[in-house]
């Protein structure tokens, strides 16, 4: 494989594993499909998807490592900003 052609190669699609509180389902969501807020400290920082299975809106927190695979697999990031 030359160096062009891994360039040009197509990427596949990330996938991130999930599971919902209510209806205990495991499923896989693509990027487009979960939602990243950073907020100001570790409280305000989650990711929110709504279940597949139930219709639930899920809330879970997010550390510094899931931060980082999120943002590094394209999800949406919202930068939330304390007034002051």
């Amino acid at each position: 494989m030359s160096a062009m052609s891994a360039l040009t190669a197509p990427v596949a699609p990330v996938t991130f594993k999930a599971a919902c509180p209510d209806c205990r389902a495991r499923f896989e969501l693509s990027a487009g499909a979960l939602r990243l807020a950073i907020g100001a400290s570790r409280r305000t920082t989650f990711y929110s998807f709504t279940c597949p299975e139930c219709g639930s809106a899920v809330r879970k927190p997010a550390g510094e490592r899931i931060v980082e695979l999120l943002t590094g697999g394209g999800v949406n990031t919202l930068r939330l900003h304390t007034t002051g």
